[in-house]
C-alpha cells in the first residue's frame, strides 16, 4: 500500500473500532509483530539448511507473494470506474512494461538494470505500505495529525528507506544481477549517520504528537508497525555498520520479508474488498472465493509467461522468470502507488471506517469491459465452467512449476535433475548442474547434450560453452572444440574470452596466423584481457620479434598488478613473465628496461619465497649488468644467487652459476686465483663423466684459467675452500670494466 494522506478536516471519531479483524491477527499480520521471531528463525534456519528453506519460500510464494500481486490487479481492474480512473497505469504503463518484457528477452544486457530497479524499489514499496497502515491505525484511534506532523512521520519512513538505499549501493556489487552505484564506504557511513540522526528527530516529534492526541493504548498498533519499519530497514544497516554483516539485496524481495509484506498486503486488501462489497450492496462476499481468485490470478501473472517463452521460443527459463518477476513487481509498485491513497474519499471511507455515505462513492460505468467482467464473475453455467477450468489449469500449472523447482534444486541427485529437465529443458543453470552429474555418472554424451541445450537456451552465457570447451580439450577433442568456438564467434564476435579460447585451439591445430589474429581481436575488444596479451607475446617471441612481444608481456604484468591478491596468477607465473619481458627487452637492445624487468622478477621471487627463480633472475640481471658497465651491482647479484643455490638441492644449477661467476670474476679483473677456485667449485658439483664432450670442454676451460697461476694453482687445488669463501665475500671489483658480448 502506498503513502497516505487525508483531507483537512476529515473527522474520524475515537468511538470507531480500532481493529480490522481482531487484535491478534491485526497485530501479527497487519502491524508486523511477528517480524523479530520470524526474522531470527529465517536467519538461523536458512543458514543451516538452505535447500529446505528455498523450497519453503517457493511454496509460500504460491499462497502469499503471488496472490498479493493479484490483489492489486483485482483492485485496479475489476471495476470499470477504477480501470478508467487509473487508465494511465492500468493501460499505458502496462503496455510499456509488456514491450519491455519482449525487448529484454532479446536485449539481454537489460536484465541487470531491470532487476536492480526491482530490488531497489521493493523496500520503498514496503515502506510506503507500512506508512499507509501506520496512519490508518492512528486515525482509527482518533488521531488528527496536522500537516507538519504528517510530514515529519512521512520523512521518518522516507529516511529509513534512504539509509537502506545507501547501504544497498555501497561499494561494488557482488551480485551480477544488481548494478551498484558503488558509493564509497566512508561517504556511505557518514551519510547514514546523518540520516539516522534526522530519522530520530522526525520520529520523536511525530510520534509524541500522535500519542498526545490518541493516547498510548490507541497508538499500540501504529507503534508496533513503526518498530517493524525499524526491524526491516534500520537494523540491517546498523548491523552492516557495526558488525560488518551485509544483507544481500535480494533478501528483501525473495525471503521472509517478502512473505511478511505479502501477508500484510492480503490482510488489508481482503478487508477493503469485503467493505467494498458491502458498500455496493453485495452481501454474499466470500473470503475463500476471493483468496482462490488471488491464488489463481497470481499464478497467471508469474508462471505461464516464462514457461511459454521457454517452450515455444526456447529462451532460458531462469532468465525469463527473472524478467517476469522484476516487471510484474514493477507493475505492482506502479499500480499500488496510484490506487492506495487515504486522500481518495472512497479509500478513506472504507479503511477508516467512516460513517460517510459509501453508496455515493460507488458507480457503475456500464462499459463493455464491465459487462464482460460481470459475465465472467456471473452465475451462468458457461461463466462457472470457464472459471473452474481456468482455475484448475492454473493450479495444475502452478503444481508442475513447484515440482520442477523442487527437482531442480537437488543438484546432487541425478534422477531429480533429469525429471526437472524433462519438464523444462530450456533452463541453463539446470542443464549445467545436470551436465556435471551426468559426467560424474560416466555418461559423457549425456553431459555434452546437456551443455548444448544450455547453450541453446542462453547463447550469450559463456558458462555452458566454457564448460563444454574444457571437457572437449581435456579429452583432446581439439577439432570439435575449435568448431565450437568458431560457431559461437558468429553470435558473439566481440567476446574476448571466446576469442582467446579460439586462438589457443587454432594454435593447437597449427593455424598460427589465425591464433594471433584471434588474440589481437580479443585485445581490441577488451584491452584489460591479460591472457590475450600473454599469448600474443609468446607467439611473437617465438617468431623472433622481441621488440613487438615486449609490450604485451608488460601489459600482462600491468593488468594483473591491479587485480586483488587472490585474483592474481601464481607468483611463479608472474616471475616467469617478468623474466621473458626482460629477455625480449635485452634482445631488442633496451638494456636499461631489461635490467628493471629482471629486478622486478627478482623482487617478486624474494617476496614470495621462490628461491630458485630469484637465483635465476639474479644471475640474468648480473650478466646483463656486467655487459653494460655495472660490475659492482653484478658482483652483489652473483653472490646472492650463489647463496641461494647453496640452500637448495640443485647441484647442476649451482655448478652453472659458479661457472658463470668464474667468468665474471676473470673479465672484471679480479685476481685469477678467485676465478680458478670458482671454476673448481663448479667442477666439484658437476662431476662430469670422463671422456665426454662436456668433460673435455670443461677441462680445456679449466686449463686456460690454471695456466696464468703457475705453481699457485696446485696449492689452490689442495685447498680451494679459502679462495671460494673469499670470492663470496668480495665487496667491489678492483677494476670496473664494461664487458662486451
Amino acid at each position: 500500500m502506498a503513502k497516505s494522506s487525508t483531507k483537512q478536516g476529515q473527522e474520524v471519531g475515537p468511538q470507531q473500532p480500532l481493529w480490522i479483524y481482531s487484535p491478534w491477527l491485526d497485530m501479527m499480520a497487519g502491524c508486523g509483530a511477528w517480524s523479530a521471531p520470524l526474522l531470527l528463525l529465517a536467519y538461523f534456519s536458512v543458514t543451516s539448511n538452505t535447500l529446505k528453506w528455498s523450497i519453503a519460500f517457493y511454496v509460500l510464494a504460491l499462497f502469499f507473494n503471488y496472490p498479493h500481486y493479484m490483489a492489486t490487479v483485482y483492485r485496479a481492474y475489476h471495476r470499470s470506474e477504477d480501470f478508467n480512473k487509473y487508465r494511465i497505469f492500468t493501460v499505458h504503463s502496462t503496455l510499456l512494461l509488456l514491450v519491455t518484457a519482449v525487448v529484454s528477452h532479446f536485449w539481454l544486457r537489460a536484465l541487470p538494470f531491470i532487476f536492480t530497479l526491482y530490488l531497489t524499489w521493493s523496500p520503498w514499496h514496503y515502506s510506503g505500505q507500512n506508512y499507509g497502515i501506520f496512519m490508518m491505525f492512528a486515525r482509527r484511534a482518533g488521531a488528527k495529525p496536522t500537516n507538519p506532523e504528517r510530514h515529519a512521520l512521512y520523512a521518518a519512513f522516507l529516511l529509513s528507506y534512504a539509509i537502506l538505499f545507501i547501504d544497498f549501493h555501497t561499494g561494488p556489487s557482488a551480485d551480477p544481477l544488481f548494478v551498484s552505484l558503488n558509493i564509497p564506504g566512508v561517504v556511505s557511513s557518514q551519510l547514514q549517520i546523518v540520516l539516522a540522526v534526522a530519522f530520530v528527530g522526525c520520529s520523536a516529534y511525530g510520534l509524541a504528537r500522535l500519542i498526545a492526541q490518541a493516547g498510548r493504548p490507541g497508538m499500540v498498533p501504529s507503534l508496533t508497525l513503526f518498530s517493524t519499519q525499524f526491524l526491516w530497514f534500520l537494523l540491517p544497516t546498523a548491523l552492516s555498520l557495526g558488525e560488518g554483516v551485509r544483507v544481500p539485496q535480494s533478501r528483501y524481495s525473495t525471503g521472509v520479508l517478502a512473505v511478511m509484506h505479502s501477508a500484510q498486503y492480503l490482510w488489508i486488501t481482503s478487508y477493503y474488498a469485503r467493505r467494498e462489497a458491502t458498500a455496493e450492496g453485495r452481501r454474499n462476499w466470500r473470503p475463500l472465493a476471493y483468496f482462490a481468485v488471488l491464488v489463481a490470478g497470481g499464478i497467471a501473472l508469474f508462471i505461464p509467461g516464462p514457461w511459454i517463452t521457454s517452450h515455444i521460443f526456447h529462451f532460458d527459463f531462469t532468465r525469463s522468470f527473472l524478467i517476469f518477476t522484476a516487471l510484474v513487481n514493477i507493475h505492482h509498485f506502479i499500480l499500488d502507488g496510484a490506487i492506495w491513497k487515504l486522500r481518495d474519499g472512497r479509500i478513506a471511507n472504507l479503511l477508516l471506517n467512516s460513517q460517510a455515505r459509501l453508496s455515493d462513492a460507488a458507480s457503475d460505468a456500464g462499459s463493455a469491459l464491465a459487462a464482460s467482467l460481470r459475465w465472467v464473475v456471473g452465475a451462468s453455467a458457461g461463466a462457472r465452467s470457464l472459471r473452474v477450468v481456468t482455475a484448475v489449469a492454473l493450479l495444475a500449472w502452478g503444481t508442475v512449476d513447484q515440482a520442477r523447482y523442487f527437482f531442480a534444486l537437488h543438484a546432487d541427485n541425478l534422477p531429480d535433475l533429469q525429471r526437472a529437465a524433462a519438464l523444462n529443458p530450456y533452463d541453463t543453470p539446470l542443464e549445467m548442474r545436470l551436465a556435471r552429474k551426468e559426467l560424474d555418472a560416466g555418461k559423457p554424451d549425456a553431459a555434452v547434450a546437456a551443455w548444448r541445450r544450455a547453450m541453446q537456451a542462453n547463447p550469450v552465457d559463456p558458462a555452458p560453452r566454457n564448460a563444454l570447451l574444457q571437457y572437449l580439450t581435456s579429452e583432446k577433442r581439439f577439432g570439435e572444440a575449435y568448431d565450437l568456438t568458431r560457431a559461437a564467434m558468429e553470435r558473439t564476435p566481440r567476446d574476448s574470452q571466446l576469442l582467446v579460447n579460439n586462438g589457443i585451439l587454432a594454435l593447437q591445430l597449427g593455424h598460427t596466423d589465425e591464433a594471433l589474429k584471434s588474440w589481437q581481436r580479443a585485445v581490441a575488444s577488451d584491452p584489460s584481457q591479460p591472457d590475450a596479451h600473454l599469448y600474443i607475446a609468446a607467439e611473437l617471441d617465438r617468431e623472433g620479434k622481441p621488440a613487438e612481444a615486449a609490450p604485451h608481456y608488460g601489459a600482462f604484468l600491468e593488468i594483473v598488478a591491479h587485480h586483488t591478491a587472490d585474483a592474481r596468477p601464481p607468483a611463479s607465473k608472474l616471475i616467469g613473465v617478468a623474466l621473458k619481458l626482460a629477455d625480449c627487452q635485452a634482445r631488442a637492445r633496451h638494456p636499461d628496461q631489461a635490467l628493471r624487468s629482471y629486478d622486478l622478477a627478482r623482487k617478486i621471487a624474494a617476496q614470495t619465497g621462490e628461491g630458485k627463480l630469484e637465483s635465476f633472475a639474479s644471475i640474468s640481471e648480473a650478466a646483463l649488468g656486467a655487459r653494460n658497465g655495472k660490475a659492482d651491482e653484478a658482483l652483489r647479484l652473483y653472490q646472492r644467487a650463489l647463496q641461494l643455490d647453496a640452500s637448495m638441492d640443485d647441484r647442476r644449477s649451482e655448478a652453472v652459476d659458479w661457472y658463470n661467476y668464474a667468468l665474471f670474476l676473470r673479465d672484471a679483473g679480479f685476481p685469477p686465483r678467485l676465478s680458478f677456485a670458482s671454476l673448481l667449485k663448479s667442477e666439484e658439483l658437476l662431476k662430469f663423466a670422463p671422456d665426454t664432450r662436456e668433460a673435455k670442454s670443461f677441462a680445456k676451460t679449466l686449463e686456460e684459467f690454471e695456466k696464468p697461476l703457475g705453481s699457485e694453482a696446485a696449492r689452490i687445488r689442495k685447498n680451494p675452500e679459502a679462495a671460494q669463501r673469499q670470492a663470496l665475500t668480495l665487496v667491489r671489483p678492483s677494476i670496473n670494466l664494461k664487458i662486451n658480448d
